[in-house]
């Protein structure tokens, strides 16, 4: 069988990732709209009716003019977009989130992709708290380094074309601290508040590693990295795109060095726990074009579809 796909917003950066991983399938038709047409409100509700899947790639208003086309009830939307992330008509995008989301994902036709920051986030916090480990109070501070493609067109323009001054360090940002993925970082970790979350973004192209650093002395007692460890390493058992990797796995760095490119052309998380002196430091590390946008976009649709779930992926 051959689903017809649609990506409306084909010429962005996400879109773009898209169309490498689906025109490598043979079960995927890709429909596409001629480049005159791309903003045609009528070529485009054609196109996204006679769609299996259509993916949104596409800003926040733009996403919710293209729902307002679609009135077939069999096409499923997976929106890039911020814009249902939070909404509970929608089913949130990360299958690994908790035991029923893939169903969830499987029997819905409305799924919203989850952003790169707030996947590696979420996939770090949650199962600690599901856990009783880190309590929903507490007041989690997270960091996060990106690559510049996480800006799309305009900032890789931007980064390519610059090659010295202030680009060439890194640069944080979202210091009004309202980044468009705290209020999903919030709703899906269960916190009784958002994070402290500072990301930057770095002289790269693409790769995300967030960190979150916890006092030891401020959870339930005799709480260790031994068992902050053990925790995600049970809830990930299974997972065939997230690996847990060693405790204070210094193998892994580079002369002391961590590398948020380090899962790069993966659709791969890598879950790292690394503690001294009372202190814990977690990092999620994944490809913020792979498993932080579009090959999460591809897994959804995998789930949905009831095939293959890392079909057309690279679990690395």
């Amino acid at each position: 069988m051959r689903y017809k796909v649609y990506v409306d917003g084909q010429e962005g950066t996400t879109g773009l990732r898209l169309f490498d991983y689906l025109t490598a399938r043979s079960d995927v038709e890709l429909l596409r709209i001629d480049p005159e047409k791309r903003k045609d409100p009528i070529e485009r509700a054609r196109l996204l009716n006679d769609s299996d899947v259509a993916f949104l790639c596409l800003p926040d208003s733009a996403s919710r003019e293209a729902v307002s086309l679609v009135d077939n009830e069999n096409t499923c939307l997976i929106d890039a977009s911020t814009a249902f992330r939070v909404s509970d008509d929608w089913v949130y995008g990360l299958p690994e989130l908790a035991p029923d989301q893939r169903t969830m994902i499987r029997e819905s036709k409305r799924i919203a992709n989850v952003g790169c920051h707030a996947s590696a986030f979420i996939l770090l916090v949650r199962p600690l708290i599901d856990a009783g480990l880190l309590p929903r109070n507490y007041p989690v501070s997270a960091f996060s380094q990106t690559g510049y493609s996480g800006g799309g067109k305009s900032m890789i323009a931007a980064y390519e074309q610059e090659k010295s001054g202030q680009m060439m360090a890194p640069r944080a940002y979202a210091l009004g601290l309202d980044h468009k993925h705290l209020p999903e970082m919030h709703k899906y970790t269960g916190l009784d508040q958002p994070p402290v979350f500072i990301p930057s973004v770095g002289p790269f192209l693409k790769g995300l590693a967030v960190s979150v650093p916890l006092q030891l002395a401020s959870l339930p007692s005799n709480v260790t990295v031994e068992h902050l460890h053990q925790v995600l390493s049970e809830r990930y058992r299974d997972e065939r795109l997230v690996r847990v990797m060693p405790l204070d796995n210094h193998a892994d760095l580079d002369a002391g060095f961590f590398d948020p490119r380090g899962s790069n052309e993966t659709d791969r998380v890598d879950l790292f726990v690394f503690g001294s002196g009372g202190q814990c430091c977690l990092v999620s590390r994944l490809d913020n074009l792979g498993k932080g946008a579009a090959g999460a976009a591809v897994q959804n649709m995998n789930v949905h579809l009831g095939i293959e779930e890392t079909l057309g992926l690279l679990a690395g």
